[in-house]
């Protein structure tokens, strides 16, 4: 008798999706370790949305409960919005991903890191944080070339400053690599606002509304929110002990990483609709909408963008560049992207989209598994960066 081997297939459960259950465990851990003072949870599978949740308090000290609606204060949550209007503005021919930025800039020539020749910068450059650009937050001293220059990260509140004010601050500071040749986090999605501003012949926030936001009914964003709306939540930073989060009630530095002197905010810039506008961090909005634009680019862009346009935003263009503290994560346009989920043993796929905002928010887009998931936090840096992060997204993939 002649004995073969067993080739029948094994058959394991289809994932069914995320267990809403799990992901309420892991809000309520943050909340019950005071890691957060509230949160707004939305999750979308296949388009349907699986969980939506809001919890906690949006105003501590007055026992405000966070809703669903409330606003926040974005961050960079607002990179991928204004990155959206200018890949709306390369879909109608009005921008070109690889010409340089002084094409409608110009008067934005930074020079090279030696100070001798003249950089050339591109739209795509700038997308992807390449250009040799970068961040006063993540200088190591207050005397940095940044700060001496007066440059602004767009979450701090200098009323004399305008968008061309602080680019031309940028400009006088040599670039820290020369474009194209490393990968550095930085003010590269203000400079694309201005140059979204020069193609739409509209002032930023004007552009945003009529490329992204105003299509998309996403009527609660903004760059500024109203001085009497309760909606507002409150912002909080965790403190370096195992205090609860402190109350951010005015100006505040706090560094997200070792080594950097720390982000300048000001909660007060949210109120003022003259602040110029940050592309990469000044903007106000609800879970809601953003859920909205990431459903809408996880299903190929329509009515913004077409599918190939959308493909190309989310693919790597950076090759093994990418954060520092996140390998198997390059760069597409607008956000990051996993190419390689085993350095850090993440159950998100290759291709999943990923970024979030220093005011405490984290969102990804997983388009192989149909999710798309936003979680809006009133809690600097947890929300962002700390545990609850990762307890959140092992919860929908569980």
């Amino acid at each position: 008798m002649t004995f073969l081997p067993d080739i029948s297939p094994t058959f394991t459960p289809a994932w069914q999706g995320p267990d809403p259950s799990r992901i309420d465990a892991a809000i309520d851990r943050a909340l019950a370790e005071q890691r957060l003072v509230g949160a707004v949870v939305l999750v979308s599978h296949d388009g349907r949305l699986v969980h939506r949740r809001a919890a906690g308090l949006a105003d501590r000290e007055a026992g405000r409960p966070m809703r669903e609606d409330a606003l926040f204060r974005l961050a960079s949550v607002s990179k991928p919005i204004v990155s959206t209007a200018a890949m709306v503005l390369v879909d109608q021919g009005r921008l070109e991903l690889d010409a340089p930025v002084t094409r409608w800039l110009p008067d934005f020539r930074p020079r090279l890191p030696d100070g001798g020749g003249e950089a050339v910068i591109t739209l795509r450059q700038l997308l992807t944080h390449t250009a040799g650009l970068g961040y006063r937050f993540l200088e190591s001293t207050d005397d940095g070339p940044y700060a001496r220059a007066g440059v602004s990260d767009g979450m701090d509140h200098d009323d004399g400053l305008t968008l061309a004010g602080n680019l031309q601050r940028l400009a006088g500071v040599p670039l820290l690599y020369p474009p194209g040749t490393g990968w550095l986090y930085s003010l590269a999605i203000d400079v694309l606002g201005a140059v979204v501003e020069a193609a739409s012949g509209l002032p930023l926030p004007e552009a945003v509304r009529a490329l992204v936001t105003g299509p998309l009914q996403m009527h609660d964003t903004g760059f500024a929110a109203a001085p009497d709306d309760p909606r507002l939540a409150t912002p909080y930073v965790n403190g370096a002990d195992a205090t609860p989060p402190q109350r951010m009630d005015g100006p505040v530095v706090a560094t997200p990483f070792e080594g950097a002197v720390g982000i300048r905010f000001d909660p007060a810039r949210a109120f003022d609709a003259n602040a110029w506008p940050s592309a990469g961090a000044g903007m106000v909005g609800s879970a809601g909408d953003f859920l909205r634009l990431l459903d809408t680019l996880r299903t190929g862009g329509a009515p913004l963008l077409g599918a190939a346009t959308v493909d190309t935003m989310g693919r790597n263009h950076t090759g093994a560049w990418g954060p520092p503290d996140a390998p198997g994560w390059g760069f597409g346009l607008g956000f990051s992207v996993l190419h390689d989920p085993q350095p850090t043993q993440t159950p998100e796929s290759p291709g999943t989209w990923r970024w979030g905002g220093a005011y405490g928010h984290a969102w990804f887009v997983d388009r192989a598994r149909g999710l798309s998931v936003v979680a809006f936090t009133n809690t600097l840096y947890e929300g962002m960066s700390g545990r609850f992060v990762t307890e959140l997204r092992d919860a929908v993939y569980a």
